[in-house]
């Protein structure tokens, strides 16, 4: 990441507030090399805040905001407000080039109305989608877009969708030619609806495409790490997360619960303790943090309202990853070559 790159982050986001949002950026600047922080909010608070991270003001200057975005506010309001809210302000940080990039853990529906109206879209893309990392049975993470910013999309969305998924898995994932499929009720061919037949046979007879598009994948494949990107429109998307985050939930406390229940399942959990840890980390939420909104001219990621330090620092991490490996360009470039060959 250049020198001159610096990450806007709305200090005030985020369920549990300033303290730990400071406490992971701080995190990230002991992990991350390089990195430099605009931190956006109440200046007096964060000021005072800072007096747990010492280190972190060398790296840091705070950027007054006197209002917050609440997580009850509808985007309509939060976009009246974007001029003195932390969240208005560290998106226009990025729109002015002050920063090359800004995480906020507030209010999604603000976060994703207040970043497409300030920053736009990109040339070639109709709508922004919201894309996540999560977990696998694979070697890497898998990329799922759209998780909920358009809950309708036709066969030229989830083909613009894919594109700027395969972007996204080169960029955060390091993949160098990433497998993309379309989340369906089945794969065969003639399954699903007229949407994404249309674009399952848009994408296979697009060339120039840097990634390999594999058909549909069924929901319960997702976590098998078969495919590196999975694509649906923003309903079947935010079920799907869900659905997975409560099912890792259920599992976790599942295995709790049947370790509690004797003296022998107390010793079986003392014997298979390493084994339950690595699982506990696998799917703990905090180290797959950071949801980005592709599509836009900027970077603006969407950190979990409920993350801890280390979730926070995840997703800094994440955003200075697509900043160093400039993603917003590559979309570009692919969005070209799909124009070219068109």
């Amino acid at each position: 990441m250049p020198d001159s790159a610096w990450i806007a982050v709305d200090a005030m986001g985020g369920d549990d507030g300033l303290a730990v949002m400071l406490a992971g950026v701080a995190r990230a600047r002991r992990q991350f090399d390089g990195m430099h922080f605009l931190l956006v909010g109440d200046e007096t608070a964060i000021r005072d805040g800072l007096k747990a991270h010492p280190n972190l003001e060398l790296n840091s200057e705070i950027v007054h905001a006197p209002e917050v975005v609440g997580s009850s506010d509808k985007p309509s309001q939060a976009i009246r407000r974007a001029k003195t809210t932390s969240m208005g302000i560290a998106i226009d940080l990025v729109k002015k080039g002050r920063a090359a990039a800004a995480v906020s853990s507030g209010n999604t529906g603000a976060l994703m109305a207040m970043a497409k109206l300030s920053l736009r879209t990109l040339p070639g893309i109709d709508r922004p989608a919201l894309a996540a990392r999560l977990p696998t049975l694979g070697d890497t993470d898998m990329v799922m877009l759209d998780l909920g910013a358009n809950t309708e999309c036709d066969a030229r969305n989830l083909v613009q969708f894919a594109i700027m998924g395969g972007a996204y898995a080169r960029t955060a994932l390091d993949i160098a030619h990433p497998r993309v499929a379309l989340l369906n009720i089945g794969s065969e061919d003639m399954k699903g609806t007229d949407e994404i037949r249309e674009a399952a046979a848009m994408l296979r007879a697009t060339p120039k495409l840097d990634m390999d598009f594999t058909g549909f994948i069924e929901g319960d494949r997702l976590s098998r790490g078969d495919v590196d990107v999975v694509v649906c429109d923003g309903f079947s998307g935010n079920i799907a997360l869900k659905t997975a985050e409560g099912t890792a939930r259920f599992v976790a406390d599942l295995l709790k619960r049947a370790f509690r229940s004797s003296v022998r399942s107390k010793l079986g959990f003392l014997i298979s303790k390493p084994a339950t840890e690595l699982l506990r980390d696998h799917l703990d939420p905090n180290n797959h943090n950071g949801a980005v909104f592709l599509g836009l001219n900027g970077i603006v990621v969407k950190s979990h309202g409920g993350a801890n330090e280390r979730g926070v620092a995840t997703a800094i991490g994440n955003a200075a990853k697509m900043v160093r490996n400039d993603l917003v360009r590559r979309i570009s470039d692919d969005l070209g070559n799909v124009k070219e060959a068109a």
